[in-house]
C-alpha cells in the first residue's frame, strides 16, 4: 500500500497489530476518517464509519462470549458493568494508543491542526473500524484472536479486582438506606450520529446533582456516573458502615 500519512506507511500497521491482511484495501478503509474522505473525493477511498459500526458489534460479541465464559457465576448487571468498561471510548482508545493506531489515520486537514491522533473519539472509531476490517478479511476467528490479545490486559485487570461491581445497584442500596430514596438519572444531551451516539446523563440523589456520566448508551452513561458517585462516597469518612463498596468474591 503506498498511502501515507504522518510519514508512515500503512504497510507498516499489519506488523504492529499481528495481522496480515488478505485484502489490503479493507486495512485502508479502516483508517480514512471522513474528513480524509471528503478532501479527496477524486481518491476512490471510502471513510470508515460503515466499518465502526460493524466493528462496534463484532467487539460486543466477542466481549461478552469471553465474559460469559469467565464469570458463569456472575449475573446479568455485573456482567453489563464489565462488558460497559470494556468497551468504553476510555478502554477503546487506550489499546488503539498501545497500537499506535493514530499514526496512521488518514485525516483531513482540519483534523490535522486540531490534533485529531490524540483525540478518544478518533482513536475508538479507529480502532473498531480495524475490528470490522480483520472480521471481514480473515473472520470471526481471526477478530476474536486479534480482540482477545489487544485487551489482554484490560481482560486480566478484570481478573485481579474481580467484577466490575454493579455500580448503579451498589448507589441504589445506600441511597435507600441514607436518604429513603434512589438515585434519579437524567440524560441531559444526544450527540453524534445514530451509528455513533454519545449519551450524557446526571446523577440526582435526594435532589442534589452529584454526578456526571458519559457513554455510547445510556446505561453506559448512567454507570459510569454512579461508578463516579460511588468511588467520590468511598473517599468520605464514615460511609464505611454501610458496607455496600467491596467488589463480590468470583465463585469458583
Amino acid at each position: 500500500m503506498h498511502y501515507r500519512q504522518n510519514g508512515k506507511s500503512l504497510s507498516l500497521i499489519q506488523k504492529n497489530i499481528g495481522y496480515t491482511f488478505n485484502n489490503e484495501r479493507l486495512l485502508v478503509n479502516a483508517v480514512v476518517h471522513s474528513s480524509f474522505a471528503h478532501e479527496h473525493k477524486n481518491s476512490g477511498l471510502s471513510h470508515n464509519e460503515r466499518l465502526e459500526f460493524l466493528g462496534d458489534a463484532v467487539l460486543s460479541l466477542v466481549i461478552c462470549d469471553y465474559l460469559m465464559d469467565k464469570y458463569p457465576h456472575y449475573r446479568e448487571g455485573d456482567l453489563s458493568a464489565i462488558k460497559s468498561y470494556l468497551v468504553s471510548e476510555q478502554v477503546l482508545a487506550y489499546v488503539a494508543s498501545e497500537i499506535d493506531l493514530g499514526s496512521y489515520l488518514l485525516l483531513g486537514k482540519g483534523e490535522e491542526q486540531t490534533q485529531g491522533r490524540r483525540k478518544s473519539s478518533l482513536l475508538a472509531n479507529v480502532l473498531e473500524a480495524l475490528i470490522a476490517a480483520i472480521y471481514l478479511d480473515g473472520g470471526l476467528e481471526a477478530a476474536r484472536q486479534f480482540i482477545i490479545k489487544q485487551f489482554r490486559r484490560q481482560l486480566e485487570k478484570t481478573h485481579t479486582q474481580g467484577s466490575f461491581a454493579d455500580y448503579k445497584s451498589l448507589l441504589q442500596k445506600y441511597t435507600q438506606a441514607k436518604f429513603n430514596c434512589c438515585p434519579k438519572y437524567e440524560l441531559v444531551a444526544q450527540n453524534g450520529p445514530a451509528h455513533n451516539r454519545t449519551f450524557e446523563v446526571e446523577l440526582i440523589i435526594n435532589g442534589q446533582r452529584l454526578a456526571y456520566g458519559q457513554g455510547k448508551s445510556k446505561k453506559e452513561a448512567e454507570i459510569r456516573a454512579a461508578k463516579k458517585a460511588v468511588e467520590d462516597l468511598k473517599q468520605q469518612p464514615g460511609q464505611s458502615q454501610f458496607n455496600l463498596f467491596s467488589r463480590p468474591k468470583q465463585v469458583r
